[in-house]
């Protein structure tokens, strides 16, 4: 009986706390109900805005180049090797002088010449006197025709070595042939020169007007046309920019390469630029002048298709543009645009339309 009465009374103990926990579970259940009833924006999702920078678009002129690259070269240019041979005495001239067509350079020893120039005036001399004699006998028949024939032979070979000779003496000077800048001087005095050696003396260049040698493809053979202008970019000046100009076109396309030759005038009468010279090359095609200008960057280009995002209050929204002439940083908008929206630039590369965007221009 005392087993059965402490059963009876667990059992009770065991209900009682299994009925209390489903009545806490339940209050527990209609608390929160209440709660999400009271504060019902605890299940909307959070709205984050992407930061973007933005640009305006901008009135001003814009190009059509073609780019390629060149090294200049001097229009006149000159290597003066000896004419004569002999022992160089006197060097006139160094590299970086500046000398004028006909000025004396280098000297040669003269001795020698003087002494042919002399021998040969005196044979000439000689035969002048021989053939005197003959003409006064020769009109009485008192000589042959043949010996009168010889010696006016001799008379004029004579007059010939005389020339040679004064020649000789004259290219024992040696001069500018053309007016320039000395670039090279392999001459030294006491130095042997052969007439017409291969080895140059000295190396002239002309630099008061330079050229630039550019290839370009056979198709824009139409757009190139005489005193076209083009703009050099001199790397050498730290990218400092020269005017150029379309001196001469080739009539020819290369069958190997598919290009044709194009000869740039470079202007340059203070001597800033230098025959070899690199420079980059803009053939200027076409100017517009007052177009509407955007950033290039801000282009999102996929196919065929160029779109921008422009912001309007704090929307980021796609528009379909038509772009014109594209020149360093910038791209000429022909469609599209009124020219009074905010441009993204950065930040646009993963946006989507209709997105949520906050301006963060530094």
């Amino acid at each position: 009986m005392e087993f059965q009465r402490l059963h009876n009374k667990t059992l009770f103990y065991t209900l009682s706390t299994a009925a209390l926990l489903s009545a806490s579970l339940t209050l527990s259940g209609c608390s929160g109900a209440a709660a999400s009833a009271d504060n019902p924006q605890e299940d909307k999702k959070v709205v984050v805005s992407i930061p973007v920078e933005t640009a305006s678009l901008q009135r001003g002129d814009i190009s059509s180049n073609y780019s390629t690259t060149a090294v200049l070269e001097a229009k006149e240019e000159a290597f003066v090797v000896a004419r004569a041979s002999g022992i160089i005495s006197e060097i006139l001239v160094e590299e970086g002088d500046y000398v004028e067509k006909g000025q004396v350079l280098a000297q040669l020893e003269p001795e020698r010449y003087h002494l042919s120039l002399s021998k040969a005036k005196a044979d000439l001399k000689g035969i002048e006197k021989e053939l005197a004699k003959i003409n006064k006998v020769h009109d009485k028949k008192l000589v042959s025709e043949d010996t009168y024939d010889k010696l006016n032979a001799q008379y004029e070979a004579a007059q010939a070595v005389l020339k040679l000779a004064e020649l000789d003496l004259q290219e024992a000077t040696i001069t500018a042939p053309i007016s320039g800048y000395i670039a090279e001087r392999n001459a030294k005095v006491g130095n042997l020169t052969e007439s017409f050696q291969r080895e140059r003396m000295f190396h002239i260049v002309q630099q008061k007007e330079l050229y630039g040698i550019v290839h370009l493809p056979e198709k824009e053979l139409s757009k190139v046309h005489e005193d076209q202008r083009a703009s050099l970019a001199m790397t050498a000046l730290g990218n400092q920019n020269v005017d150029a100009y379309v001196e001469r076109i080739s009539p020819v396309i290369d069958a190997a390469t598919g290009t044709f030759k194009v000869t740039l005038r470079v202007p340059n009468e203070e001597n800033h630029l230098k025959a070899g010279m690199f420079a980059q090359v803009k053939l200027n095609y076409d100017t517009r002048e007052d177009a509407t200008l955007l950033p290039r960057k801000a282009l999102l280009a996929i196919d065929n298709d160029v779109n921008v995002f422009v912001v309007e209050e704090g929307i980021a929204k796609k528009v379909a543009v038509k772009v014109g002439y594209q020149e360093g940083e910038f791209a000429e908008i022909l469609e599209g645009l009124n020219g009074s929206e905010q441009v993204v630039i950065t930040g646009h590369q993963n946006l989507k339309d209709q997105a949520p965007v906050d301006i963060v221009n530094g």
